[in-house]
């Protein structure tokens, strides 16, 4: 699609993070387009090593995963844009040419999405533990042995999960928390 374009060049391709981050340095490129699932790093580890590297780095995530927590973590690493990979072609090149001006593009779409779970409270960086826990299939007393914790806080935490999730009960937790880029199966 890149290359069937005038005003655009395709300079390099990478299969993994670390690859990425290496042809990044090597070529520095306009516009970097990120997957955020490699097999070595995610998309967001490379994206802030790269502006680690270079500040000015204009970054787009392209992918599949459109919840709402990958979306605000990878903004906050410094990406500039965000694409669906179904996305249409036409709407993928524009915002490559907007990010490219220096301006930051996310399509309505993604944004909805975004918009959708703004005044959710998010879960602490302990919940999402033990919910990762509970999403491996463990009980609640293998959990707490695990984290160290007592088996009523692992309850407690499980019950704040719930309502923030609006979940009914730990399967639909996990389905939530899934969809929405919180935990990764």
């Amino acid at each position: 699609m890149i290359e069937s374009q005038q005003d655009m060049e395709l300079v390099a391709t990478a299969a993994t993070g670390q690859e990425g981050i290496q042809k990044f340095r090597e070529l520095l490129p306009d516009v970097t387009l990120m997957d955020l699932r490699l097999p070595d790093l995610s998309g967001i580890e490379a994206i802030i090593a790269i502006r680690g590297h270079a500040p000015e780095a204009r970054l787009i995530v392209l992918t599949t995963f459109e919840g709402d927590v990958e979306i605000q973590r990878a903004l906050q690493a410094g990406a500039r844009g965000y694409l669906l990979k179904n996305m249409a072609p036409k709407q993928m090149l524009e915002c490559i040419r907007q990010v490219h001006q220096g301006k930051k593009r996310v399509p309505s779409e993604v944004a909805a999405t975004l918009a959708e779970h703004m005044a959710d409270e998010s879960l602490t960086s302990r919940e999402v533990e033990v919910l990762t826990h509970v999403a491996g299939g463990n009980r609640n007393r293998d959990i707490a042995e695990k984290l160290r914790i007592s088996e009523e806080t692992v309850k407690v935490h499980i019950k704040h999960i719930m309502e923030k999730l609006g979940a009914k009960d730990r399967t639909q937790a996990i389905a939530i928390a899934v969809r929405r880029g919180i935990i990764q199966l």
